[in-house]
């Protein structure tokens, strides 16, 4: 580098005037070489991890401390503002008891990541795969066909389909997975958050194939459907639920399931 170029310089004359010393030269002129008669080369060759490599928006080292101190004043300012119980700061306290009673949209923050930046963002390392080809040329993937036993008037929430036992369960569309574990009435269940800021259920899973905050693409297989209570045991039935926002909305009006 730059800066330990001139001693860099100054080490090399030392070392030539000691071996000189011990050649029996000592009264030899050394003279410095091209380089070292400016005390560094006139121009600086590139090194790959140097200043001349493009550093991501996101690492450099001026924003990230910005950011960092911004987010230290935010936080200070915050924890005064509930500190401080004085009438005056009511209308802020709701607003910031507002924000973070909201889910926070992984999905959509994702989608603008990935229009930026060309790469999806992932808060933990997962194996980015190809969606299914026989999905693209659809807006949304079926998550699995067969027949609906409880429709979405029933229950005003989702449908129970009926299908094969153990067969695939997909993503209807990309987004970020908000939830993966058990919900009382559902039982083993995957929740995915999209960048159009709905969410879709996928209910009564035999399996769960997906990790919490794992980006999915659209048909990417999250779970497998699990046996039924009736007779046959080669039936199984999975639920599914679109919601936007606080409600739900009936999934016939989005896909078909036959």
């Amino acid at each position: 580098m730059a800066r330990s170029r001139p001693d860099e310089i100054r080490r090399r004359i030392a070392k030539r005037r000691k071996e000189n010393r011990g050649n029996g030269s000592e009264r030899m002129v050394v003279l410095p070489e091209e380089d070292e008669k400016y005390g560094f080369n006139q121009f600086a060759s590139y090194e790959p991890g140097g200043r001349d490599e493009e550093i991501h928006p996101l690492f450099r080292k001026e924003v990230f401390f910005f950011k960092l101190l911004a987010s230290i004043c935010l936080f200070l300012v915050v924890a005064i503002m509930f500190r401080n119980q004085s009438p005056a700061l009511d209308s802020a306290r709701s607003i910031v008891k507002n924000s973070f009673s909201q889910e926070f949209q992984f999905a959509a923050v994702s989608k603008w990541y990935e229009n930026k930046f060309g790469k999806p963002l992932a808060l933990l390392p997962f194996n980015e795969k190809k969606p299914d080809v026989k999905n693209v040329s659809n807006q949304y993937a079926v998550p699995a066909s067969g027949r609906i036993l409880e429709n979405f008037d029933k229950n005003g929430q989702g449908v129970m389909v009926e299908t094969s036992k153990g067969s695939p369960v997909k993503a209807y569309n990309e987004g970020v997975v908000t939830f993966a574990g058990i919900k009382d009435g559902l039982g083993k269940t995957v929740i995915i958050q999209h960048s159009d800021k709905t969410e879709s259920w996928y209910g009564n899973l035999d399996q769960i194939n997906v990790g919490l905050y794992e980006f999915v693409s659209k048909g990417k297989e999250v779970g497998t459907v699990s046996g039924s209570a009736g007779k046959d045991k080669t039936k199984g039935e999975f639920y599914f639920a679109i919601k936007k926002g606080d409600a739900f909305i009936d999934p016939i009006q989005v896909i078909r399931f036959d």
